[in-house]
C-alpha cells in the first residue's frame, strides 16, 4: 500500500484530489490543513479506512515533522497555500511565508525517503504572459505578486533538491480550476452567486481581458495520470484549458 500526503486537504484541488485518491484501495491517504483558507466541508467524511486527517500548519516544523516521521510516506502532493486574489494582496507576509512550508516539506521528504514530490505551482508565475500559448520551457516567468513569487521560490527549491539530493519531483502550474467546493474567493463562483441573487456582475476594468478555466475533474484526472504512469518526472506542466474567455462573455454566459 502506498502512502500518501496531501497538505491543503481541506482547499477545493486538495480536497478533490484526496476525494479521488482514496477511490482506490491501494492508497492510505493523510491530508492536512490548517484551515486558514480550507474548510472543513471539502474533507471526505470519516468513515474511510485508508484516509486519516490531521489538523497541522505545514509551516511550523515541529508539527510537520511528527506526521511525516510517523507514517513514512511515499508521495507528497504539496497544495497548502494561502490562496485568493484579495486574501494574498491584503496579507503579502502571510504569503511569504508560505516558503518555510516549502522548506520543511522538502526536508522532511528527503529525510524519510519520499520517492516523488508534486507540487502545486500556479500559472500566475508568467504574470503578464508575453506569448501565447504559454510555453513551460521557453515562457518567460515575470512574477511580481508575493503569491506568484512564492510558486516561483518553490519551483526554485524543488529543482535545487533534486540537483542536489536527487529527490524526484512534478511541478504543477495550475491555470484556473474551478468547481462546486471553490469558495466564493474566485471568479465563476462570485459570479455565479451575484446572478442567482439576482445581483448585478460586478466586472473589473473593461472586461475585455481573458482567462481559460479548468474543471475540477480534469485537473484531477490529470494529476493522477502523472502519478500513477509516472508521467512529467522532473518535469513542469501546465494544467489547464486552451479555450479563452473574456470577462464579459464569461458574465454574460453564467448570467444565462
Amino acid at each position: 500500500m502506498s502512502r500518501i500526503l496531501v497538505t491543503g486537504a481541506a482547499g477545493n484541488i486538495g480536497g478533490a484530489l484526496v476525494s479521488r485518491l482514496i477511490s482506490y484501495p491501494e492508497y492510505f491517504v493523510v491530508g492536512v490543513d490548517n484551515f486558514l483558507t480550507g474548510n472543513s466541508d471539502n474533507l471526505p467524511p470519516k468513515d474511510h479506512s485508508n484516509f486519516l486527517f490531521v489538523e497541522t500548519d505545514v509551516n511550523d516544523f515541529d508539527e510537520i515533522n511528527d506526521v511525516m516521521t510517523q507514517h513514512q510516506f511515499d508521495y507528497v502532493f504539496h497544495y497548502a497555500a494561502v490562496v485568493g486574489v484579495q486574501r494574498t494582496l491584503s496579507n503579502p507576509i502571510g504569503v511569504l511565508n508560505d516558503i518555510q512550508g516549502i522548506k520543511n516539506l522538502l526536508s522532511l521528504s528527503r529525510a524519510t525517503g519520499v520517492k516523488r514530490f508534486f507540487y502545486s505551482s500556479s500559472s500566475e508565475v508568467y504574470g503578464e504572459p508575453v506569448e501565447f500559448p504559454q510555453n513551460e520551457d521557453t515562457t518567460p516567468l515575470n512574477s511580481r505578486l508575493p503569491y506568484a513569487v512564492v510558486k516561483n521560490v518553490g519551483e526554485a527549491f524543488l529543482k535545487s533538491y533534486h540537483k542536489e539530493y536527487n529527490l524526484p519531483f512534478t511541478i504543477f502550474r495550475f491555470f484556473n480550476t474551478y468547481g462546486p467546493r471553490q469558495s466564493e474567493d474566485f471568479v465563476i463562483t462570485r459570479f455565479m452567486n451575484q446572478a442567482l441573487q439576482g445581483n448585478p456582475i460586478t466586472i473589473y476594468g473593461s472586461g475585455l481581458q481573458t482567462r481559460t478555466f479548468c474543471y475540477i475533474d480534469d485537473n484531477i484526472d490529470t494529476t493522477l495520470i502523472c502519478l500513477q504512469k509516472e508521467l512529467f518526472q522532473n518535469e513542469v506542466l501546465n494544467v489547464g484549458n486552451d479555450d479563452e474567455y473574456t470577462i464579459h462573455d464569461l458574465a454574460k454566459k453564467l448570467s444565462r
